[in-house]
Parts: C-alpha cells; structure tokens; sequence
C-alpha cells in the first residue's frame, strides 16, 4: 500500500502508477536485505528484477523505450524502493543518476546547436544500451580530493586517436560489482571544463581495489574504482564538455538524490516499529505502554516533517533555482540525513534489546541509516557549511 495524500500535487497518476510498479517488487527485494547486507554483496537478483520490470529505463522517455519519468518521478520511486531494501535504493541511484543528467537535466541546459546535435546522437546510444541490452551505468565521483564532489578532479582524461586515455581513482564506487559501465568525471589537461566519459567496467587497466566490509550499505558494493591508462572511446562521452559544469550550477537537486533512497529507509523504520508494537494486531503490553506511546510518537513526528520538507523541494523543482530553494534542498538533506539514524536509534529503543539482534531489520536499519551524512557531494558538513554562509555574505563575498 502506498501511503501518500492524494490531493498531493507531486503525485500525478503517472508517478503514482509507478511509485506503485515498484511497489510490487518490494516484497521480494526486502526479503533478500539480510542476505546480501550480510553477505555485503551486490544484489543481482534484485537488479534482475528491476531490468525485468524496466526499472532500468525508468527516466528514459518512452519514445525511446523507457517509463518515461522525471526528476520527481524518480525521487518517489526511490523512496518507495528505499522502503524495502536501502543498498538496492543507492545504486539503482547511481544508474538512474545517469540517465537523468543526459536526459531531462542536459535538456535544461544552454547548449550550441552542434553540441546539442551531439547530446542526442550519444545519449541515443546510451538509451539503447539501457533498454535492449540492460546495461547498469554507475556514476563514481568521489575520489577523496576535496569534501564535496562537485569539482576538482584529480582523474585526467589525456585525449587520443578515437577517445582518451582515463587515468585516476574513484573512492566509494558503488556498483563496483555489477555496473558495465563507469560514468567518471575528469579533466583533460589545460581544459577547465568537466568531462563525463563512461568507463566501461571489463575495459584493460581498470581494477576494483579494497575489501567491501562496511558498517552499513553493504550491498551497494563500493570499493575503489582504479583506472591506469584506460582507453575510452570517444562516442562514452555522453555530454558535451562543460554540461556537468553547467549542471552543478544551475541543477543543484542532481545532489541530493541519495536523500530519497533514505527518506524510504526511515519509512522502513517505521514500519517495523509500527508492526512490533502493534504485536500483529493482538492487544498487550507492547502497544498499551504510555513510553512506547511516546517514543512512537516521536518517531511519526520525526518522519512526517522529514517527508513533509523533501515533498517541498520536489514541488519546487526546476532548473536556476532560486538562493531560497537551494537553502530548502540543502535543508531538506541534512533533515533526512540526520533525522534517520535518530529516528532508528529511537526505534531500538522503543522495540527493546532483541531488535538489536541479527536479523532483526532494525538492527540492519540503524547500520545502514547511520551512513547518510557522510555520503558526498551534499554530505550533511558540506550543506551545513553553506546553509551557515547562506544569505550572511553577499554573492562576492562567498567566491
């Protein structure tokens, strides 16, 4: 069941219909959660499922095969899957990441007529990848450089005969296992604008490094992306030079998609405090102690005003966003982000000592909640450190 307000305008029977696709795999995705978190191992399976109900094209038109759905339509199925298994949420991100920046996001971008000619001829090939051959992308860009993501890239981009030499290294490069293809953002020397060439995973000179045994998010298979000398061919630049630039300026919601994933992750919480306190509907202690009650309450308040503030941000979203709109994204983010390992701390709490017990979801919640504020480019230090600047200093002071 969905549980949302229908006379919410950001759920359009479009969006709705499928926020309610996705719904439909939730049971066998979040029936695998233990196993892969577990076993911190990427969860094919529940990729299968998702190419199998197209997923993959989720943000793809559907002139070109796809289900056709925008930057909010995405947001709302990623909640919805957050819902069930968080791991599967963050790298069905960094694929959907992919076609939203070549897709609606480079739409909305200012582009020569030769430039925008080439936009539609490459992600042209890349739609077909995706919808003929179920081809996953991910999108590394932290490479450890910097505290946000957003540029000064150390990885160059050397251009050759056919394409360019890639060099560098991506940290937390989720889908390390399972994608087909890198989306990595790089410099070509002497050239101030950010490249995005697709890597493809199986390419001479790319290796995976480091074991995968995190605190939380284990399935989303993030070790670190190594490239030395890697050809790629120049028809894997999927964006002309200089639209990731304009992107990160002028498209500031592309970063905070990860906070979808986790907004559906504290609806998880939820939902199993709900279900053990009401003990399957029996009427007993649980649900009768006045400081369950409260701390249930706390948790429906928590949780309410986090969705209530990102439901905000998606009513507003648009390209050249207002300072004020930018303010309310990055607050929503840092909500989110904080407000979910509150809202499981609480849980356990509330559920007592065995939900800290394996398997117990909770326990799998509060690891996997825990890991939001770190995550880049819009980690909770980065938007504090702007939201602290924000509308204290004048634009030519903040330069």
């Amino acid at each position: 069941m969905i549980d949302t307000d229908t006379t919410d305008a950001i759920f359009t029977p479009a969006r709705r219909a499928l926020v309610e696709r996705m719904a439909e795999l939730g049971p066998a995705i979040a029936g695998r959660a233990a196993a892969h978190d577990l076993a911190a191992a990427f969860p094919h399976n529940n990729w299968a499922d998702l190419t199998d109900a197209g997923m993959l094209g989720l943000c793809i038109p559907e002139s070109a095969g796809g289900l056709g759905a925008d930057f909010v339509g995405y947001a709302l199925v990623s909640e919805e899957l957050g819902r069930h298994c968080a791991g599967t949420a963050l790298t069905f991100n960094m694929h959907i990441a992919t076609t939203l920046l070549t897709g609606q996001i480079a739409d909305d971008m200012d582009l020569s007529d030769r430039d925008r000619s080439l936009l539609h001829e490459r992600r042209a090939e890349l739609r077909r990848g995706v919808i003929e051959r179920g081809t996953i992308h991910s999108q590394p860009f932290s490479e450890g450089v910097k505290a946000g993501a957003t540029e000064g890239f150390s990885t160059v981009a050397r251009p050759v005969e056919g394409g360019y030499r890639v060099t560098g290294r991506k940290i937390f490069a989720s889908l390390s296992g399972g994608a087909h293809i890198n989306n990595v953002a790089c410099m070509v020397p002497g050239d101030a604008r950010v490249r995005l060439l697709g890597v493809p995973a199986d390419a001479a000179g790319v290796t995976l490094e480091g074991a995968w045994d995190p605190l939380g998010m284990r399935a989303t298979d993030s070790r670190t992306l190594v490239m030395r000398d890697v050809f790629v061919p120049a028809g894997n630049e999927w964006i002309p030079p200089g639209v990731f630039d304009q992107a990160a300026a002028r498209w500031p919601y592309f970063y905070m998609t990860l906070s979808f994933s986790y907004l559906g992750l504290m609806r998880a919480i939820v939902d199993a405090t709900q279900e053990y306190l009401r003990g399957d509907g029996a009427v007993g202690a649980r649900r009768e102690h006045p400081i369950k009650q409260q701390g249930w309450a706390q948790m429906v308040l928590r949780y309410e005003l986090a969705q209530a503030l990102c439901y905000r941000v998606l009513a507003e979203v648009s390209v050249d966003p207002s300072p004020a709109a930018v303010r309310r994204a990055m607050a929503s983010m840092v909500t989110t982000m904080e407000t979910a390992p509150e809202l499981a701390s609480t849980a356990l709490r509330v559920c007592g000592g065995r939900s800290l017990l394996r398997p117990s979801a909770l326990e799998r919640h509060y690891r996997d909640a825990r890991c939001g504020a770190t995550m880049l480019p819009w980690s909770v230090e980065v938007c504090l450190e702007r939201l602290g600047r924000a509308e204290l200093f004048d634009p030519e002071e903040t330069t």
